[in-house]
């Protein structure tokens, strides 16, 4: 825990507050069957805005390599290395630990022990930490312009594995594609994601390897930002970068569909874009039009994201646990007493609102006393 705040990037916190509050929106729908469509995912192939979120987020993480990497300069490979490490180990068990709380099942009217053979393995911050260490490594080890390359490389490779190693009938179904296949004799079914209806890990460790791109791209993005400063030059090349991934994203969806669930290549170069995009309307409005006015809401996420991001986890993991005296989760119970007098889609999105305002005041309160939680 950190007491006074570093120096600051006033569009980048906002933009990965931005990330982090759509994030809980879209995680804590009152209702999924009355859900505005614009807040689920594609349920296989194609896009939709709330697609856009995670990937935003790796993005951030690589802005904020930028503005690390000359902090390590002034130091040894081994501490740097270190500390690269232990932050991936930490996000990783965090995401991990997550998943398994409250480490007990409650049925209405007993505990019993959650078994450790059922918890998943894989998830958002495990991805997260994944991505985070193995580009840090590469933009550390190999110096940025190599790692550039081999993000594409990586690209191009995930895109051969995939069509190479899967179903031949059908390389890109759910439980045809080769990183399901990897998953499964890597952890085993019981420890992948379930919320399909079949054992399916979205965020397995194959699917991995395109996202690290994300993230490199990510650091390319805060790279230039440090070096050019928050200036028209900047942003003329952050359009000019995402409206080219754009067309590139186009032109790979007729041959690798965009794919979320998949974290295929083309949706990889489709979320670049539009986060490079998103990111220099941001310096736009911010930097060069000084309008700041509107930021501050989002800027309370963006210096505190990973710890309220887990409080909002945890907040509906715990709604979900507890049962009321009938045996009904209070997550429904909440949404049924309260918000579903709105209508099922209001009520639903009120709902999730009212979770990110939760969380949003937790961070209020830690930003007003300069306590920010570093990993």
């Amino acid at each position: 825990m950190n007491k006074t705040a570093s120096p600051r990037f006033l569009a980048l916190d906002v933009f990965r507050g931005l990330t982090v509050c759509f994030m809980i929106i879209v995680n804590s729908a009152g209702n999924s069957a009355t859900t505005f469509a614009p807040l689920l995912h594609a349920q296989w192939h194609g896009f939709t805005p709330t697609d856009l979120v995670f990937p935003s987020f790796l993005f951030a993480v690589g802005n904020s390599l930028a503005f690390v990497l000359p902090r390590w300069e002034t130091m040894s490979n081994q501490l740097v290395l270190t500390k690269i490490l232990k932050r991936t180990v930490i996000i990783f068990l965090l995401g991990y630990l997550m998943y398994w709380f409250p480490f007990v099942r409650y049925d209405g009217n007993s505990f019993s022990a959650f078994p450790f053979a059922e918890t998943r393995v894989f998830g958002v911050l495990q991805r997260i930490a994944l991505c985070y260490g193995i580009a840090a490594v590469l933009i550390w080890w190999l110096k940025p312009r190599t790692t550039y390359l081999l993000a594409l490389l990586f690209l191009l490779l995930y895109w051969g594995i995939l069509y190479w190693f899967g179903d031949p009938a059908d390389p890109l179904s759910m439980q045809g594609n080769a990183g399901f296949y990897l998953d499964k004799w890597l952890v085993g079914e019981k420890h992948l994601y379930h919320g399909e209806g079949v054992a399916f890990d979205p965020e397995g460790l194959l699917s991995t390897l395109p996202a690290i791109a994300n993230v490199v791209a990510g650091f390319w993005a805060g790279d230039l930002v440090r070096r050019k400063g928050s200036s028209w030059e900047s942003v003329g090349l952050l359009l000019l970068a995402g409206v080219g991934a754009l067309f590139f994203a186009y032109c790979w969806n007729g041959v690798f569909p965009v794919n979320k669930k998949l974290w295929t290549s083309s949706f990889v170069m489709l979320t670049v874009g539009l986060a490079a995009i998103l990111l220099g309307g941001i310096i736009y409005l911010t930097d060069l039009r000084k309008k700041t006015g509107w930021t501050r809401f989002f800027i309370v996420f963006g210096k505190n994201p990973l710890f309220i991001y887990l409080l909002s986890e945890l907040l509906v993991i715990l709604l979900w646990f507890f049962r009321t005296p009938e045996g009904q989760p209070y997550y429904n119970h909440l949404y049924e007493l309260v918000f579903s007098r709105f209508g099922g889609y209001l009520g639903s999105f009120l709902f999730a609102v009212s979770v990110m305002m939760v969380c949003w005041l937790a961070g209020w309160w830690m930003d007003r006393r300069k306590i920010y939680i570093r990993v």
